[in-house]
């Protein structure tokens, strides 16, 4: 475990390819996807929030600290990356860095956190992000809390892109094979739920 890491699950989407609704808790294997995710977060992590907009009774018995968006009309997973960020830095001023997670993706690495520092260290730049069969996942990543105040600035002045910001600052990318199972599958449409099915039942 790292100790010096928060750890924020981004479920601000609007989930419009699922239909609507909160993806992370639809059901895989009789759990939601949520509880898949947690499994493998917790033990790399001292604290996870949860970043989502609307009613948070609704995630009430996970026990998370539920963060909304602090900028309007849903302007993407930046705004949730901030938000947590600023959640940091008023509760946890112990933790200087956050790694981000979507919330439907529930079978992330067992060492995503070690391996995401390791990647910005060994490249002396301050970001990292996961990457699996040539494609980068900018939601998920690492983060400095020192960095609050510039992503807020980008984001007010119209920034939505991760990578176009990220680049900025300079962004380590940490790799995974996706054999036998990509770590980073996302359950974006009602049809990835079955696939999920298959790899959480295989594994």
């Amino acid at each position: 475990m790292r100790s010096d890491t928060l750890a924020v699950v981004l479920a601000g989407g609007l989930a419009r390819r699922m239909g609507g609704g909160d993806k992370p808790l639809r059901l895989v294997a009789g759990r939601p996807l949520l509880d898949h995710l947690l499994d493998r977060l917790r033990p790399q992590v001292p604290a996870i929030i949860l970043n989502a907009n609307g009613d948070p009774a609704r995630f009430a018995t996970y026990g998370l600290p539920v963060v909304p968006d602090g900028l309007p009309d849903h302007p993407g997973p930046l705004a949730g990356i901030l938000a947590a960020l600023d959640h940091a830095a008023a509760h946890h001023p112990d933790l200087p860095w956050m790694v981000s997670v979507t919330g439907d993706a529930p079978f992330i690495p067992a060492d995503l956190v070690a391996r995401l520092h390791a990647a910005r260290e060994a490249e002396g730049v301050p970001l990292a992000c996961a990457r699996s069969a040539g494609q980068t996942h900018p939601p998920i990543g690492l983060w400095p809390v020192a960095l609050r105040e510039e992503l807020r600035a980008a984001l007010l002045a119209g920034e939505r892109k991760i990578d176009r910001w990220t680049a900025r600052f300079g962004c380590a990318a940490a790799d995974w094979p996706t054999d036998p199972f990509d770590p980073f599958f996302n359950a974006n449409a009602p049809e990835d739920l079955a696939e999920a099915e298959r790899i959480a039942t295989a594994r």
